[in-house]
């Protein structure tokens, strides 16, 4: 089998991290060698994140090249624009319609750019994007977009729900299970 590679973008504090680790520990058990790679950036001032998720079977490094990632799951909309040279020719991304604004847009010191996705899409890339904030706050909290938009991948991923959800299980703290599995259905079906 070929190696597939994942980027899973955003913005410090959306829980990039959490999503990376939930895909992980559910390709790990599905028997696949897995390699995680974590990109901080400026995390803690709401900067870029980037983490990398290639499976097959067998995996020598953990870091995906410009060209060749199968799928982008974006948090937010210029993310997705930052990170779409990254895709191979037949690649897809899917993305939040959120707009989170980065500091040099708060500062005024730049504006956040019209029409994103829309010039992708012009540009030919796959773009599945869709409102993940919404479903999110219906599950319970803002910050499960993560969780919902890892559901949405996951209705795309040929591993069944279940499997998933029990990847989710051992994944999140039991505190937040319930919410995060409202917002896992929300995404795998909505």
């Amino acid at each position: 089998m070929k190696t597939t590679n994942v980027m899973i973008v955003g913005v410090g504090g959306q829980g990039s991290l959490l999503a990376s680790k939930l895909l992980g520990n559910l390709l790990t058990e599905e028997g696949y060698d897995v390699k995680v790679s974590e990109v901080h950036g400026m995390s803690q001032r709401g900067g870029s994140v980037v983490t990398y998720v290639r499976y097959g079977d067998k995996v020598y490094s953990p870091i995906v090249t410009e060209g060749e990632c199968d799928y982008i799951i974006s948090f937010e909309k210029l993310e997705a624009a930052r990170y779409a040279g990254c895709l191979r020719k037949g690649g897809k991304i899917i993305v939040n319609t959120q707009q989170i604004d980065p500091m040099p847009v708060i500062t005024g010191a730049a504006v956040y750019p019209e029409n994103v996705l829309e010039t992708l899409k012009e540009q030919g890339f796959d773009i599945d994007d869709f409102d993940a904030l919404s479903p999110a706050m219906e599950a319970g909290s803002a910050k499960a977009v993560n969780i919902v938009l890892m559901g949405h991948f996951a209705a795309h991923s040929g591993i069944s729900e279940e499997k998933w959800l029990a990847a989710l299980e051992r994944t999140v703290p039991a505190k937040f299970l319930e919410m995060n599995r409202k917002a896992f259905s929300l995404g795998f079906h909505g």
